[in-house]
């Protein structure tokens, strides 16, 4: 093929500034002044589009034009280390991007029996697929605000139809590969000495296809069906079909001492002698969640990045969970593993609910009675007398001869406090300024799963949900932006690890 003679190339973008030109005609034209705003917004948008493709298209052609002009490199590379000695124009390429699909025309460096090479494709950073990783972008971004076909209508809206609904979800997948990498590589906000670093876990269930289950619950499913049960389910009963995601919650405090009359209000309510202390505020959240790492593995992950914002554990580290017995055993396990000195405290909210169950066994549901009950022994709890709480109510129930499920709900609170008397040290808690409630991870819960994963009808598989509850953690923690750049570096060096092989020559 012969090269162009640089005398006669016309202008490159000659085919962009025409579209423009035409675009300008039309808005000129009479016809289109008697349009509304509407119909001329969707003119400028749907003709614009265009005009971006063609710059985009003419960018292109450009550099295909230079490349075949450039004087060859010393030698081409393969991934495979061989040289590739012949070049050959003209090799053609689709790319589908935010204005539509262009056509990426470049040389291709060949040998016989060899895979071609295409240097301007590392130049360019073009992706393995065929679209860009600005269609990438855009599509994490739709898909982790709502549904895939959402995601693929928005984008249709915006830039044409580019992209469909299992692409979308493909690339979601693609995009959540190097999450993990990020944050072992990411630096942690530094903060002072005084401020206490929480750590709150909690679990919360995604609905999956049968697949997707890990294997006891499927059996479990598989079990139940060979029953023959396939009526309708109960409202909210879903057995068989969820599998547990974990949520785990990292952030600092700015500690606020507190009383206990200003968690609890005091039997027959507030007055204004004493105005309710403000609790202490969390800055700096961080949040990971999964739905195929075991519990154990998200609980180390936040470790590890408490260790990083505290690597001499100069700082007092508080657990707060809800009082499952194998979270509790997992957070400790991996503080000894780690040698790291931590407060663990139950969720005062799980606390207050199992009181109230013993209040309405001793006074009517919604009485006075039950509520000042409720406000008396969560107050006495809040001041560090959990064991005297429940040595008082087992008496009480002895003295009036609770039975049946009245008495179940008075020892199930009293086993419950009693099993945890080492975490319900809230009056140390409030002295010092800490949080008692999982608040964080709660809404972490609510908004990593219960706002995108517990949609109505919705079932996933196991890729695409870890994805996209991975993808949402990074967007709640501002990291998106970030973590994109960082993703589509980490996708170029996978795709193009010899470029460095293949630089022109000078």
């Amino acid at each position: 093929m012969e090269r162009y003679d640089t005398h006669d190339v016309p202008d490159p973008f000659a085919c962009s500034m025409e579209a423009v030109e035409s675009l300008a005609a039309r808005l000129s034209a009479p016809e289109t002044a008697e349009l509304d705003h509407a119909a001329v917004e969707q003119l400028i948008e749907t003709d614009g589009r265009e005009i971006l493709r063609r710059f985009f298209q003419d960018h292109l052609d450009l550099r295909a034009a230079r490349e075949e002009q450039a004087p060859p490199p010393r030698a081409v590379f393969g991934p495979d280390r061989e040289v590739r000695p012949y070049r050959e124009r003209g090799h053609a390429r689709q790319l589908t991007c935010l204005f539509g699909t262009v056509s990426v025309t470049r040389c291709a460096w060949r040998s016989r029996g060899l895979s071609n090479v295409h240097p301007a494709d590392a130049q360019l950073s073009l992706p393995r697929g065929r679209h860009s990783h600005g269609v990438k972008r855009l599509a994490v971004r739709e898909a982790v605000r709502g549904s895939y076909a959402q995601a693929a209508a928005a984008i249709t809206d915006r830039c044409g139809p580019v992209l469909g609904k299992r692409r979308a979800e493909s690339l979601t997948v693609e995009a959540a590969a190097d999450i993990d990498a990020f944050y072992h590589h990411k630096i942690a906000s530094p903060c002072t000495a005084d401020m206490p670093l929480v750590i709150q876990v909690d679990q919360k269930g995604v609905v999956m296809r049968p697949e997707a289950l890990r294997e006891a619950t499927r059996r479990a499913a598989e079990a139940k069906k060979r029953q023959g049960r396939q009526a309708r389910l109960a409202p909210g009963e879903k057995p068989n079909r969820k599998r547990m995601a974990t949520i785990a919650c990292v952030h600092d405090t700015h500690p606020a001492q507190r009383r206990p009359h200003d968690i609890v209000h005091p039997p027959g309510g507030r007055t204004r002698l004493r105005t309710v202390r403000p609790g202490p505020k969390a800055v700096n959240r961080w949040c990971t969640a999964s739905l195929i790492h075991d519990p154990d593995d998200v609980i180390a992950e936040a470790f590890t990045q408490a260790t990083d914002r505290d690597p001499g554990h100069h700082r007092p580290w508080l657990i707060l969970v809800d009082g499952a017995r194998h979270q509790l055993d997992l957070v400790e396990a991996e503080a000894q593993r780690r040698n790291a000195k931590i407060h663990i405290l139950i969720d005062f909210v799980h606390v207050a609910e199992y009181a109230w169950t013993a209040a309405h066994a001793f006074h009517p549901v919604g009485s006075l009675e039950a509520e000042t009950f409720a406000a008396e022994t969560l107050t006495a709890i809040l001041h560090g007398h959990a064991a005297r709480v429940a040595d008082e109510m087992t008496a009480r129930a002895e003295k009036e001869q609770l039975t049946g499920a009245k008495r179940d709900s008075v020892d199930t609170c009293v086993r419950y406090l009693s099993g945890h008397l080492d975490q319900l040290r809230y009056d140390t808690a409030l002295d010092k300024g800490w949080p008692i409630a999982t608040g964080s991870v709660e809404g972490a819960c609510r908004h990593l799963v219960g706002d995108r994963l517990d949609i109505t009808g919705a079932r996933w598989g196991l890729a695409s949900a870890e994805a996209v509850l991975k993808l949402r953690a990074v967007h709640a923690n501002g990291d998106l932006d970030t973590y994109l750049a960082y993703h589509h570096t980490r996708e170029h060096q996978r795709t193009y690890p010899d470029q460095h092989h293949n630089q022109p020559s000078t």
